[in-house]
């Protein structure tokens, strides 16, 4: 395990995800970024310069890790090899938090790249309960389940997403990662409204906030389409939304993701001081209570 001297939880403050661009940047002028995300599956190799480059980050910033490719939503068991490579990693790294997505990504052993997502029915409620209650046993520590982004509705579905969640949440004593430009795509996407998405959902389980941007496409029926890219700064309305959510919730660590078309650092360090200058009101009040 890593000997960090730093208190090792994530402040309420702005994080980025890591890139390796970044690297000298983020040591020289952090700028108000307080802590960082790597993605779990580019670090479950054995050495060599990205896990150096980590080593050293971690002795800075706290980090927390987000996976891409556990399946929680998967209809089969969990890749014991991939809960394996997982574990090993968070136990050398300690990290400040681990989380995942309400998603599925694996079909007959193999590995598609992408988020899929799930019709809410007891069904799918029993088979996510049972994955993450497998996951916290294997690693020993609670994780952070995160909201999708989503491009159709199931008509099967028996369960809002915000009422699946808490459920999700109480059945295993898992925390949520509010993803606030998800909401605003699937609210655009599904025609609901993503204020009542927010009013309806359990905010007192959420440890911490994703921001990100988000590309406009068309359906075939010429209907707007978001695409949830992380590739753009994050769209105006989104930054409405946080501040929704702030209102309602409070302060709480908030990740800027930015994972293609990746910019310079001065761009994405002022995504992050913006989030900054949002949850500062949040921040002052906390401060003061």
């Amino acid at each position: 395990m890593l000997d960090i001297a730093h208190d090792n939880t994530l402040p309420n403050g702005a994080g980025v995800g890591y890139k390796p661009q970044h690297f000298a940047a983020l040591i020289d002028n952090p700028g108000t970024v307080s802590w960082l995300e790597i993605h779990a599956e580019n670090y479950m190799g054995d050495g060599g310069r990205p896990m150096a480059q980590l080593r050293h980050l971690a002795e800075h910033f706290p980090i927390s890790v987000h996976g891409v490719g556990l399946s929680i939503g998967g209809e089969t068991r969990l890749d014991p090899e991939h809960l394996a490579r997982l574990k090993r990693l968070i136990d050398w790294l300690n990290p400040a938090m681990f989380s995942e997505h309400l998603a599925w990504s694996t079909h007959d052993g193999a590995f598609l790249n992408d988020l899929l997502p799930l019709p809410y029915t007891t069904n799918t409620l029993t088979r996510i309960t049972a994955h993450i209650n497998e996951v916290q046993d294997h690693l020993g520590r609670k994780m952070l389940l995160e909201n999708p982004s989503s491009y159709l509705a199931f008509a099967e579905s028996t369960w809002s997403e915000p009422d699946f969640l808490r459920e999700v949440a109480r059945r295993t004593g898992c925390g949520l990662l509010l993803d606030v430009n998800n909401v605003f795509v699937s609210a655009t996407n599904l025609g609901f409204d993503p204020r009542a998405y927010i009013d309806a959902y359990p905010l007192d389980l959420v440890e911490e906030f994703h921001l990100a941007g988000h590309d406009e496409d068309a359906d075939e029926m010429g209907r707007k389409l978001l695409i949830d890219s992380h590739g753009t700064p994050v769209d105006e309305p989104v930054w409405t939304l946080f501040d929704h959510v702030i209102a309602r919730a409070g302060a709480r660590p908030a990740l800027v993701e930015w994972d293609n078309d990746v910019p310079d650092w001065d761009i994405l360090e002022a995504e992050a001081a913006r989030a900054t200058r949002h949850m500062e009101p949040a921040l002052a009040a906390q401060v003061s209570a």
